[in-house]
């Protein structure tokens, strides 16, 4: 018996299987009552008394190496079977709704994704800002409204300390700490002390840009313009250009665009005029650069400005600005296929 426990010992090292049903012949050949351990503790009753210590410990260790044996296939299987398990079975039994970027992160992107194809990188700047930055370095006079409590947030413990009411300030920035060539966009939040209301708000977007280098034109702003306008609302979109009157640039202009919803023909949304304003524009002038220590001499720039709203509304009808802050789940599901 001794011989034969000992020839299953070494079968049991050795045992395997490639699927549950030679794993359960396995267990059937070697545990059930009629396998062949269970046959061997039967004839143990027929083993000289001086023998059965030894017969039984030798039996004992036989039924364990073959449990265990058994019991390590049958894990190595449910093991293998989670791997390759396709259904999540601790998912909920309801469909999960696909999420959406914000429509106002949407056309940021997309209006960055557009300059960047002309060669603008990406330049950012505290929202806390000083005076000299948002308003003195761009040419403000001190009695310029803008500097007005109605439109400006001052922090009240330092009057010079205040939320930036237009990502120029970055502009200022870059200015003063690197040498032309520059061309660059500023996207971020501005604030602004206003009725909120569904065409105002205390705080929106704006994208910024400006190029300086030897020779820049006003040719060259129009040029980027009537780019950007075609990318972003289409081929076939007209552009024009008022005269109009910012602190920092000079000649300054505002840009309209042929409306994208009646082609230019007039409309409700056009007010019957075929045009729609979307950003204002012109060259930078010579004391803002002088004042970041750039030699208005030798370099000219170019500088714009657009409030990502705006582009926002255009693009999407979207006619109260404040949605945009509401967090309204069905407001934002509209947008789930936009990007």
């Amino acid at each position: 018996m001794k011989n034969r426990i000992n020839q299953l010992l070494e079968e049991i090292s050795q045992l395997a299987a490639t699927n549950q049903e030679e794993l359960e012949a396995l267990r059937i050949k070697l545990l059930s009552k009629k396998g062949e351990i269970s046959i061997l503790f039967n004839d143990f009753r027929n083993v000289a008394n001086e023998e059965k210590r030894e017969v039984g410990q030798l039996l004992n260790e036989l039924k364990n190496a073959a449990q265990d044996k058994i019991n390590e296939l049958k894990e190595s299987f449910s093991n293998s079977g989670a791997s390759d398990q396709k259904t999540d079975l601790t998912r909920s039994a309801d469909p999960i709704k696909l999420g959406t970027r914000h429509p106002l992160s949407i056309v940021k992107h997309e209006i960055i994704d557009i300059f960047s194809r002309i060669g603008f990188t990406i330049a950012e700047g505290p929202e806390i800002e000083d005076d000299w930055h948002v308003f003195g370095a761009l040419n403000f006079p001190p009695e310029h409204p803008a500097r007005d409590m109605q439109d400006t947030f001052f922090i009240e413990q330092n009057p010079d300390v205040l939320l930036r009411t237009h990502t120029s300030s970055v502009q200022s920035r870059v200015m003063a700490t690197q040498k032309p060539p520059i061309r660059m966009i500023f996207p971020g939040r501005v604030y602004r002390n206003e009725a909120i209301s569904y065409r105002a708000h205390c705080f929106f977007h704006q994208v910024e840009g400006l190029y300086i280098d030897k020779d820049v034109s006003f040719a060259d702003l129009k040029q980027a313009l009537m780019y950007f306008a075609k990318e972003m609302f289409g081929p076939d979109t007209q552009i024009r250009l008022r005269p109009s009157y910012f602190p920092f640039t000079e000649p300054s202009a505002e840009m309209d665009i042929s409306c994208n919803l009646c082609g230019g023909k007039g409309c409700q949304f056009c007010k019957h005029t075929g045009w729609v304003e979307i950003l204002g524009c012109g060259m930078v002038d010579p004391n803002v650069l002088e004042n970041c220590g750039i030699d208005s001499k030798i370099y000219t720039g170019y500088a714009f400005g657009m409030g990502v709203e705006r582009i926002t509304n255009l693009k999407y009808q979207v006619k109260d600005l404040r949605m945009f802050s509401e967090n309204d789940v069905r407001f934002l599901q509209q947008f789930e296929s936009a990007y």
